[in-house]
């Protein structure tokens, strides 16, 4: 249940919109915990009538305007709640993984031009994650709200390094593999 506590992190860094949340979670926080648009404002209107945030007075009435929230005290004391609980650690899962079990006995056709594919999507977020971090945490900035994002940075580069060199050897593995085999024996 993090969804929640994904955006009251977000609106208590910047009060936003639920579009602008949509727009902050498709740039940032969506490399590590993603949300549709309707997840987002369903979810708003829950955090709402809990009464963990409310909706900024509009600095001019005007029909149709977007509506801003912020956290009020209770969603800023859920979520120092939250985040000092203790949680143990989630099974992955991964689909690439399944399949390539899957081959293991049904054969491998199809499998090592998609692992190709993966590979070229994981360098390319490596390379988006690396310049965030030449970005966004040059040396010097060491507040402890900084180092705590530059964590969250760094899981994702360490992620998609790791990610990276599995592919490269698991595509290894497939050039070694006797030709025209593609059932297990």
């Amino acid at each position: 249940m993090s969804l929640p506590h994904a955006i009251l992190t977000a609106l208590l860094e910047k009060p936003s919109s639920g579009l602008e949340l949509t727009r902050r979670f498709d740039k940032s926080i969506g490399y590590f915990w993603s949300a549709t648009h309707q997840q987002i404002y369903r979810e708003l209107g829950k955090l709402e009538g809990d009464g963990f945030i409310r909706t900024l007075p509009a600095e001019q009435p005007a029909r149709g305007q977007k509506k801003s929230y912020e956290v009020l005290p209770a969603g800023r004391a859920e979520l120092a709640r939250w985040s000092s609980a203790s949680q143990d650690p989630k099974p992955h899962r991964d689909t690439l993984l399944l399949r390539l079990r899957a081959a293991a006995v049904v054969g491998i056709e199809g499998i090592e031009g998609d692992l190709r594919r993966h590979l070229e999507l994981h360098r390319r977020q490596l390379a988006e994650y690396e310049a965030i971090e030449r970005r966004d945490f040059p040396p010097g900035r060491d507040g402890q709200g900084d180092r705590l994002r530059h964590l969250v940075l760094r899981a994702g580069i360490d992620l998609e390094t790791f990610w990276t060199g599995w592919l490269e050897h698991a595509l290894t593995e497939f050039a070694e593999l006797p030709s025209g085999e593609d059932r297990a024996g």
